[in-house]
């Protein structure tokens, strides 16, 4: 009934998932950067050795090697270095980050379901497209349940999970500005080659699209091949990236994007399209609950609450910052219409001394060393090429972008990876600056805490969330 959203760059990790999922319902794992987190994991000493455990896990032989000699430090990196770097993605993956992402995602499922034999899910954005073949494969060698796309049209992902359940290559055609089918615009992955001839037994998990239009729901019903097996549909009042308006309408006197009646989903046709669906954005509410099972929903996806409960990967401090404001009632969110590379309006939460103060962006250099939110072009010369509007402005103009797109655009792979305590340290000592993303939600997400409790635990949402409700199990 509770799907736990997907949520940030390890935000929503193998314990927030874990703990949600014991409790019965679907814990959610983020797939996004998870190969960056895997390594930095591993530099910080990964204490409790977790991470070692689940490499041991790991069913293909001898692939996890070389990941644990060249990024594990005993008792873990001094405070002042720098994280050693991994590779960053092309249209034709290096053997080694190919290994990085198969076992990074294997790692995170393979935690989350341990101790229990519910349900478990791992969330990808449609828009970080290079990670995506080799990170599903990893996730479906560790028997994840659930597979949740969103942030795009993930036409490509159902037919993916149907080939590399039976062990066939799959390919993904990328975004490409200019591309042709001449210039094979194509991310590829076969399973027998990758693991020399060992093909672990895989299942197919279920695909859950995560939607904000009916429209885009019907079509992927009715066009794709391969079956959606229901879906996430998103309000704009839910946490990270959001859909753009349907209608440009401008901006409102805050400067964010104006929403109207075509934004209103028709829950008719969802429910006509006979697949299960979760509603979501605002409803940590167990009224809420109710009132979207009485519209015929398999439940709610809720993310904001779980954020800043004690499982979730956010530090310590943040979630302390975040929750005295909210109590305070001071909390406000910002639907930022340009701060996200991908162009898609994205939620910050205006905190001071983050990223989302004009002061601390201004004074940031700009720099593009993980690349996650790039996307693929062509030069005029046929030269395929990556760039992102966040990268340093010289340099996304060298490679034929508008400079104007490069206004107000913040980094959003470095700071998510700050959130969670996995910062980068610049070479002048500084540490990348953190930009906290929630739904609207947040406002009251101090309602959790107990009388003089200072944090909660997931089990406290969920609680809270089915009081009074019946509780159903995820339909199949």
């Amino acid at each position: 009934m509770i799907i736990q959203g997907g949520m940030g760059v390890a935000v929503s990790d193998w314990r927030l998932a874990r703990a949600v999922s014991s409790e019965g319902q679907l814990g959610v794992v983020s797939g996004t950067a998870i190969d960056a987190v895997l390594v930095r994991r591993l530099q910080l000493g990964d204490p409790g050795g977790h991470i070692r455990r689940a490499l041991d896990a790991f069913p293909i032989p001898d692939i996890v090697d070389d990941i644990r000699d060249r990024y594990f430090i005993q008792g873990g990196k001094a405070p002042e270095a720098r994280f050693k770097q991994k590779p960053m993605g092309k249209l034709k993956l290096s053997r080694r980050l190919e290994d990085l992402l198969v076992v990074s995602n294997f790692v995170e499922v393979w935690l989350a379901k341990k101790g229990h034999t519910n349900p478990v899910g791992i969330n990808f954005l449609e828009k970080i497209q290079a990670p995506t073949l080799p990170s599903l494969y990893g996730a479906m060698l560790a028997g994840v349940d659930h597979v949740l796309v969103g942030a795009g049209i993930p036409r490509a992902i159902p037919g993916i999970l149907d080939r590399l359940a039976e062990g066939l290559p799959v390919e993904m055609k990328i975004d490409m500005k200019k591309a042709t089918p001449e210039d094979d615009p194509y991310l590829r992955f076969d399973p027998t080659e990758y693991g020399g001839g060992v093909l672990p037994p895989t299942k197919r998990p279920h695909f859950l699209a995560i939607v904000a239009s009916h429209v885009l729901a019907t079509m992927l019903v009715r066009r794709v091949e391969s079956r959606v097996d229901g879906f996430i549909i998103e309000a704009p009042s839910a946490g990270g990236h959001n859909a753009p308006p349907r209608v440009k309408a401008g901006l409102n006197e805050r400067g964010e994007p104006i929403y109207g009646e075509k934004d209103i989903l028709d829950l008719e046709v969802f429910r006509e399209l006979g697949r299960p669906f979760w509603l979501a954005g605002s409803y940590a509410r167990p009224e809420q609950v109710k009132l979207a099972l009485s519209e015929g929903a398999a439940g709610v996806q809720v993310g904001t609450a779980f954020a800043y409960c004690e499982e979730s990967g956010l530090q310590p401090y943040v979630k302390a910052r975040i929750l005295e404001e909210s109590r305070q009632k001071r909390v406000r969110v910002f639907t930022d219409p340009i701060g996200s590379p991908t162009g898609f309006p994205f939620k910050v939460v205006e905190l001071a001394e983050t990223l989302a103060d004009q002061k601390v962006y201004a004074k940031r250099t700009r720099i593009c060393d993980l690349g996650y939110l790039r996307t693929a072009y062509l030069d005029e010369d046929g030269k395929k090429g990556w760039r992102c509007p966040s990268e340093p402005v010289d340099d996304y103009v060298r490679k034929g972008g508008n400079i104007a797109d490069t206004v107000g655009r913040r980094c959003l792979c470095n700071a998510l990876m700050s959130n969670v305590g996995l910062g980068q340290i610049r070479r002048d000592g500084s540490v990348e600056p953190i930009l906290v993303t929630s739904g609207d939600d947040v406002a009251e997400v101090a309602r959790f805490l107990g009388d003089g409790a200072s944090s909660y635990r997931a089990k406290d949402v969920i609680d809270h969330l089915l009081g009074g409700v019946v509780t159903g199990s995820i339909p199949p």
